[in-house]
């Protein structure tokens, strides 16, 4: 029974501290508002402009997908990506 109690504790733990961090830089003079989701549900994300910097979605998952006037990018946390002409490239 406490190994049960441990494992669902640590489970929850993971799970709340769970998170996607992206290092961007914004190579334009604007700065841009994106929808995000992450694990099913619906965010919005700043990238400042023209400026070098990270933005963190929480959620419940390592990976969200980024909504932009380009298409759908899908990220994962470590990755890098660079913003020029309203578009996101990894």
């Amino acid at each position: 029974m406490k190994k049960l109690i441990l494992s669902t504790l640590v489970l929850v733990a993971v799970v709340a501290n769970s998170a996607v961090t992206v290092r961007y830089i914004n190579r334009d003079s604007k700065a841009y508002t994106l929808k995000v989701k992450i694990d099913g549900s619906y965010k919005e994300v700043t990238f400042d402009a023209s400026k070098t910097g990270s933005i963190t979605v929480q959620g419940g998952a390592t990976e969200c997908v980024l909504y932009t006037n380009c298409g759908e990018v899908t990220l994962k946390g470590g990755d890098s990506v660079e913003i020029k002409d309203g578009c996101i490239k990894k």
